[in-house]
């Protein structure tokens, strides 16, 4: 068996524990009301672009995340709700952690995506298309909440080409699924390291949180530095549904959306439910998956500089438990790009 794979989670758990076992180490210090109105909570999320419609296996074909989320903090660095290795990593990591809010929490997840050309059964170099790519991803992220406003800081870390492990994992879903197998993976991007400094600003109108049928929106905008993806974003989101929950959007691609923001309150009880509409346009100068290596000559295409998302999506939540399916319908990333890509999401959340 090759453990690859399994080695950026492996690293999470051993340095940094679940949410329920860092407050479990901290019996005395870590718990009370506080924990029991804002729980760590775990977030597991499948991407797909057989949920976009029939023939949609291209482009980013599919995706899967583990987030651990903690409860809300006091701080970063020696909060008991943390694990020691993690305020160790925060102590290292003090000027992404932003200062002066009311509420803050921290997440961490592992992550891998896989991006294909249309084409499946050419084993040649398809120069007209988007390069093959498989990314791992380790993220460390901070999010600092002062009333209707969230700041997010996010550090990804990881690396894209054969060790990511992209051809494994595709081969191996296709097999189950009885699929035809993408021939062309020899032409896959080279081993290269990987980091994406990401930074975003939310508001939340109206910022108070319905008991009952309600409607809210989330503006966003900011950007992100790196190898892996260098952008200016902006955009938002609207919500419309019972119980909303006190929070910062259900987009599960949302850097602080799904679960993953500080909240103000327990939980409401019961069923609750909504739907939501999102969009996000984005100024790119680079993006590894189109533009190719870094350092490192190969196949690339012509990106396009703006590129745009449109997302719709339903989220239900019970108890301990949250689901949130998406489908986002993009603008064309390349010169040249056939059809435009449409893909889905799927997130179970469970708070601990």
């Amino acid at each position: 068996m090759d453990i690859r794979p399994w080695l950026p989670l492996a690293l999470a758990l051993t340095l940094t524990g679940t949410p329920a076992q860092a407050a479990a180490r901290q019996p005395d210090t870590c718990g009370g009301s506080a924990l029991r109105d804002h729980p760590p909570a775990v977030n597991f999320r499948v991407d797909n672009d057989l949920f976009g419609g029939h023939h949609q296996d291209q482009g980013y074909t599919n995706g899967a995340m583990l987030t651990f989320v903690s409860p809300n903090l006091v701080d970063y660095t020696d909060d008991p709700c943390l694990p020691a290795p993690a305020r160790w990593i925060n102590r290292h990591l003090e000027r992404l952690q932003p200062g002066g809010f009311d509420q803050q929490n921290m997440i961490f997840s592992v992550g891998q995506g896989l991006f294909t050309p249309t084409d499946s059964t050419r084993a040649d170099l398809v120069e007209d298309d988007r390069p093959y790519a498989g990314v791992l991803l380790a993220n460390f992220g901070y999010n600092a909440r002062i009333g209707d406003r969230l700041r997010t800081t996010q550090l990804a870390v990881g690396m894209v080409g054969p060790s990511a492990q992209g051809k494994q994992v595709q081969d191996a879903v296709h097999s189950v699924l009885h699929d035809e197998k993408f021939r062309g993976w020899k032409n896959q991007l080279h081993d290269e390291p990987v980091f994406r400094l990401l930074q975003e600003r939310m508001r939340r109108w109206p910022a108070n949180n319905a008991a009952g049928w309600g409607w809210d929106a989330i503006s966003h905008w900011g950007g992100a530095v790196g190898n892996l993806a260098t952008y200016a974003n902006g955009g938002g989101e609207v919500r419309f549904g019972w119980q909303l929950p006190d929070d910062f959007g259900s987009s599960p691609m949302r850097p602080a959306g799904e679960n993953t923001a500080p909240t103000r309150g327990a939980r409401l009880p019961g069923w609750s439910g909504h739907l939501f509409a999102t969009t996000d346009a984005r100024w790119v100068l680079r993006d590894i998956t189109l533009d190719g290596n870094t350092f490192r000559r190969g196949h690339s295409v012509d990106k396009r500089a703006l590129v745009g998302d449109i997302g719709y999506g339903v989220a239900l939540m019970r108890g301990k438990w949250k689901f949130a399916l998406a489908r986002y319908h993009r603008s064309r990333e390349f010169e040249g790009q056939k059809e435009r890509p449409v893909f889905g999401s799927f997130t179970i959340s469970r708070t601990l």
